[in-house]
């Protein structure tokens, strides 16, 4: 027997924003609410249909059942632990009826493990009781938006079939590449969360920037944070903002990133490397739609973000090691992408070194000066290396060597400026001077994080002295922040007077 206090409440601090969907939509929407407590079934049904919505309502579970085989629901909700059939059984037999169904499952007892069963079968989200009235109006109009979103983009293409022109430039013809390009552009009209893999400068931003440049947000902004650029109480008030006092310094309120993204998109750059403390906090945002800011005891506002997540670390293994909140990931990780690193795409190094090659020379000369043109040995030289900083370090490569040609010349292998000075472009040949017969003898998590280590300071000293100890170039250069150089030095006890300076 459920507690009385299952039902919603009344009670909320967030006004709803009632612009997520059209009225006229709302009405249309086919809802079934599923569980064996009336008092809660009604509830929900006081609470929705006062915003327009339309729904229906069961408490049996055999009855429940042969509803959702027979028909087609734009959204349900359901009790995980129903009598007669679980709410597990009704989600996949909803799912099996209509693929595209939006299930949200409540449950009095909202275990870790209950949910993420949920989810990985494909519920949409979990509602945990008791919840408020606010809760469930701020969760059913994420779901509605979420198929007025999908059914517009349907829309869209039966009216313009094709490919949509993009703003983005995305070079590349390999399999593995034109793969995540495809389920970028396929997920991109949904406001499902994507999760973006891939190692540092592979391309996943401009993969995000692909998928919200094609979704219905495209007119709002695309908010970006890297998560592993900023000490963890600097990322909590940046994320969610906070109010004055809060903190010495706090002088005023200030809105955090998540509520500058509303209507648009957020993406978490680098992931994995958020402090758990505030996976928690992201994940209840997440969870109800809401955002408190930092130093506040109520809630600030309404938090309708489309969320794409990025990391060049594994997650599985992040999830091993404890260092990434499983609920969350599930949550975020709802479409996958792989961005395979450029040692993976040799073919593609060409396109990309010629584009490089036209941008460059278009940007540091002058436009009537014929461009060089890469030969075919220099091609082959740039298509059988690694590439460890992938794409970016290929870009800052052509870059490098557009400063130094002549107009119309033939670029040859010596021409370009990769050999031993690079340690970032090292041959796999070069691997001893990394890996001693001493970092093998230690543990893989050891010596992996050792063999980091040694060339993350090779590279920042080689950086730095590129520059010529400029520290706003070298981090143009390397493709990162100022903030992130900075924090890199300090973690391996490098300052720019230490190092030897190339003249320039």
């Amino acid at each position: 027997m459920k507690a009385a206090s299952s039902q919603p409440s009344t009670g909320g601090t967030v006004e709803v924003d009632g612009a997520l969907v059209p009225p006229e939509f709302r009405a249309e929407l086919h809802m079934l609410v599923i569980d064996d407590e009336r008092t809660l079934r009604e509830s929900c049904r006081t609470v929705l249909e006062s915003d327009g919505y339309r729904l229906e309502a069961c408490g049996r579970g055999h009855e429940a059942l042969v509803l959702v085989r027979q028909r087609r629901f734009d959204i349900i909700l359901v009790d995980l632990y129903m009598t007669e059939a679980s709410g597990m059984e009704l989600l996949a037999a909803a799912l099996k009826t209509a693929p595209e169904t939006i299930v949200i499952v409540m449950t009095g007892n909202p275990s870790v493990a209950s949910s993420l069963e949920a989810l990985r079968a494909g519920a949409w989200d979990y509602l945990p009781k008791p919840f408020s009235a606010t809760h469930l109006q701020i969760l059913i109009g994420r779901a509605a938006h979420t198929v007025f979103v999908a059914r517009e983009a349907r829309e869209r293409r039966a009216e313009a079939p094709g490919p949509a022109e993009s703003k983005i430039t995305l070079i590349g013809l390999s399999p593995t590449f034109q793969r995540a390009i495809d389920i970028a552009r396929r997920v991109a009209p949904t406001d499902a969360s994507v999760f973006i893999t891939g190692e540092s400068g592979s391309g996943k931003e401009l993969i995000a920037q692909l998928i919200h440049e094609h979704s219905r947000r495209s007119t709002r902004p695309m908010v970006t944070i890297n998560c592993a650029a900023l000490p963890e109480g600097l990322l909590e008030s940046e994320m969610f903002g906070h109010v004055k006092g809060a903190f010495t310094g706090a002088v005023r309120d200030k809105v955090g990133l998540i509520e500058s993204a509303n209507g648009g998109t957020f993406f978490l750059d680098e992931l994995v490397d958020m402090p758990k403390s505030i996976q928690a906090k992201l994940l209840r945002v997440i969870q109800d739609g809401v955002v408190r800011r930092v130093g506040s005891s109520t809630n600030s506002a309404v938090a309708n973000v489309r969320f794409i997540s990025a990391s060049n670390r594994d997650p599985d293994q992040a999830l091993k090691d404890g260092s990434l909140r499983e609920d969350l990931y599930f949550r975020l990780r709802v479409v996958p992408i792989r961005v395979p690193p450029l040692r993976e795409r040799p073919d593609d190094v060409k396109l990309l070194a010629n584009h490089f090659l036209q941008y460059y020379w278009r940007r540091h000369r002058e436009a009537d000066l014929p461009v060089p043109q890469l030969t075919e040995p220099a091609l082959a030289s740039l298509s059988a290396r690694r590439w460890p900083g992938n794409v970016r370090e290929l870009q800052n490569v052509i870059e490098h060597a557009v400063v130094m040609l002549d107009p119309d010349q033939q670029v040859r292998p010596e021409d370009i400026p990769l050999g031993g000075e690079t340690p970032i472009a090292a041959q796999p040949d070069d691997a001893e001077s990394f890996v001693s017969d001493d970092v093998l003898a230690q543990s893989y998590h050891a010596a992996r994080e050792r063999v980091i280590a040694q060339f993350e300071r090779r590279y920042l000293a080689w950086l730095v002295s590129r520059a010529g100890g400029n520290m706003s170039k070298a981090a143009r250069l390397a493709g990162v922040d100022r903030t992130t150089l900075y924090r890199l030095m300090e973690r391996h006890g490098l300052q720019r007077e230490m190092v030897t300076v190339v003249p320039q």
